[in-house]
């Protein structure tokens, strides 16, 4: 049975492999942008008379819940399951090196950003947030932080 699982993987690895990366990418977008949608929310309150409740703050809360919904969390999953699909395939990582460990830190943080983002999200409806456009501008450079640790992980190998 194990020999089996390994020869599937092994055989669709190419297929695997691709679809991680879409995956990845679908994903990334994601975690770029909602931050962004954050930043024109949380201003808009503050400078352009977005008020809570209104037409334009309804707006931007169904514009962040569809990103978070519809693209990222599907996104999210089939990123770690085709990547739990690579990681299994014989021969592909050597868990001896320090790469896939850092790859796997770098995996699991944005994991736990893009929870972040989805509780931020849920503080948005009810009306707590409690950063400023500024503040989201800079958390808007964690997934790029994380990114960069996990492709050089990926690609230098060390």
């Amino acid at each position: 049975m194990i020999d089996a699982i390994a020869n599937f993987l092994g055989n669709a690895y190419p297929w695997v492999k691709a679809l991680h990366v879409m995956s990845v990418i679908s994903w990334m977008a994601g975690l770029f942008y909602l931050p962004r949608l954050f930043v024109y929310h949380v201003e808009g309150h503050e400078k352009k008379g977005v008020v809570p409740g209104s037409d334009m703050d309804l707006l931007f809360q169904r514009q962040e819940r569809l990103l978070l919904k519809a693209i990222m969390e599907p996104a999210r999953i089939a990123t770690w399951v085709f990547g739990i699909m690579l990681a299994l395939t014989p021969g592909v990582i050597d868990w001896s090196m320090v790469w896939p460990w850092t790859k796997l830190f770098g995996i699991v943080a944005m994991s736990g950003f893009h929870d972040f983002l989805g509780a931020t999200r849920k503080r948005f409806v009810a009306g707590e947030n409690k950063f400023s456009g500024r503040q989201y501008r800079l958390l808007n450079e964690i997934p790029t932080v994380l990114m960069v640790l996990i492709v050089v992980s990926v690609f230098v190998k060390f």
